[in-house]
């Protein structure tokens, strides 16, 4: 089983989501020794964004220095995702989205006739077939009730991930992270749980 763990936070070692990522990690060790496991840290060793210098290597054919780079780059990012079974993607909330560190990830990634396609029906996804986990962390509380209006974190993700081909995903959230040390630690090892079972039930039958 080849898995790919995608972590974007800015906090270092203080980074729930990445805390979570290294947790999830460690019970896919243990549950499937023979794993192999990618980890792409994009919060650590952040991508470059697109330029008006380097969007062409994503959109058409390269022809420059700086295009060949960012060409090169992709092809890697995404032959990880086609190598994968499984996808983890780490995910901590920045001013109600994502970091710009896995949005850079993804305009890296989401390449026409690569990860996905245009059809007289509309695009479609090619990265199929493929387990995909997403860790959510966040100071408040979205997924429901009057925050969720202002959630634009998992309705993006959800977007992505389905427009590649993405389309089974399991939400781990944790939640209240800055509701006091209480609500912080019960969301933390409640996300931490989901993640052991998963790791232990569900991921050795993709192997």
């Amino acid at each position: 089983m080849n898995i790919l763990v995608v972590s974007s936070s800015a906090n270092g070692d203080s980074s729930v989501s990445g805390q979570l990522a290294g947790r999830f990690v460690d019970s896919v060790r243990e549950a499937n020794p023979g794993a192999n496991i990618v980890l792409r840290d994009v919060g650590a060793n952040p991508l470059p964004h697109l330029t008006h210098e380097t969007v062409a290597a994503i959109k058409s054919d390269p022809a420059t220095p700086a295009e060949l780079e960012t060409r090169a780059l992709s092809d890697k990012l995404v032959g990880e995702l086609q190598e994968a079974d499984v996808i983890l993607i780490a995910s901590p909330m920045y001013n109600f989205g994502i970091s710009s560190t896995l949005k850079s990830w993804f305009d890296h990634v989401a390449r026409a006739g690569v990860t996905f396609r245009y059809t007289g029906s509309g695009p479609e996804g090619l990265l199929k077939g493929k387990k995909t986990v997403v860790i959510l962390s966040r100071a408040g509380f979205y997924s429901e009730g009057p925050g969720a209006a202002m959630d634009g974190q998992e309705p993006y993700l959800r977007a992505m991930l389905g427009f590649v081909g993405l389309d089974d995903v399991t939400w781990i959230r944790a939640e209240k992270l800055a509701f006091g040390p209480e609500a912080a630690a019960q969301a933390i090892e409640a996300a931490a749980a989901a993640l052991h079972g998963l790791a232990r039930e569900t991921l050795p039958l993709a192997a």
